[in-house]
């Protein structure tokens, strides 16, 4: 095959997300974020509505947003482990804000425009992880509160946030994790 690219295959075979707290700063300078955004911005996306956005957290903002996170995940009744625990997820250089925003469309349903929103997440992982940075998307209470989102990250109602994509200096090589059995979770049908 004359299109064949085999150190993408390579990439694709290997790719690891990087946990955050294997992570080190520094992060992207924003015109390196910005190109991998552009990177990131090229998937599949029926009727080019672009039904997503992007909210950059920086290291200001993460530290402030801490104590936020702490306090909200207690007045939401969960234990102290688990506050303190959504509260360290804040110390990544920098964490991306991928925010689903539907458009409303006759032609392409939310549907589709939520799994544009998921492969725009995993296209910023792989921008990110190609460019050799540590990348991990992840979610948690900042993004799955809604409340908390939309007086924190200045998310509308309408709005949801589909990932946190955490980017940072790479660490130690996180181990690799059991993969699928694809025969088991693939069906043929000749």
């Amino acid at each position: 095959m004359d299109h064949r690219n085999d150190a993408a295959l390579q990439f694709l075979a290997t790719r690891r997300s990087h946990p955050p707290k294997m992570m080190t700063g520094p992060g992207p300078d924003p015109d390196q974020l910005a190109d991998l955004l552009t990177l990131a911005a090229r998937v599949p996306d029926h009727g080019k509505l672009e039904p997503w956005r992007f909210v950059v957290l920086g290291r200001q903002t993460l530290e402030a947003m801490a104590p936020l996170l702490r306090d909200a995940v207690l007045a939401a009744g969960q234990d102290q482990a688990a506050a303190d625990k959504a509260a360290s997820a804040m110390a990544s250089p920098v964490i991306v804000a991928v925010v689903f925003s539907p458009v409303d469309s006759p032609k392409v349903p939310e549907w589709e425009q939520v799994l544009s929103t998921g492969a725009l997440c995993l296209g910023l992982v792989n921008a990110a992880l190609a460019s050799g940075w540590g990348a991990a998307w992840l979610t948690g209470f900042a993004a799955l509160d809604q409340s908390f989102a939309q007086a924190n990250l200045g998310i509308a109602a309408h709005e949801r946030v589909a990932g946190l994509i955490h980017i940072g200096t790479r660490g130690a090589q996180p181990p690799e994790r059991p993969r699928p059995d694809i025969a088991a979770k693939t069906e043929w049908r000749p």
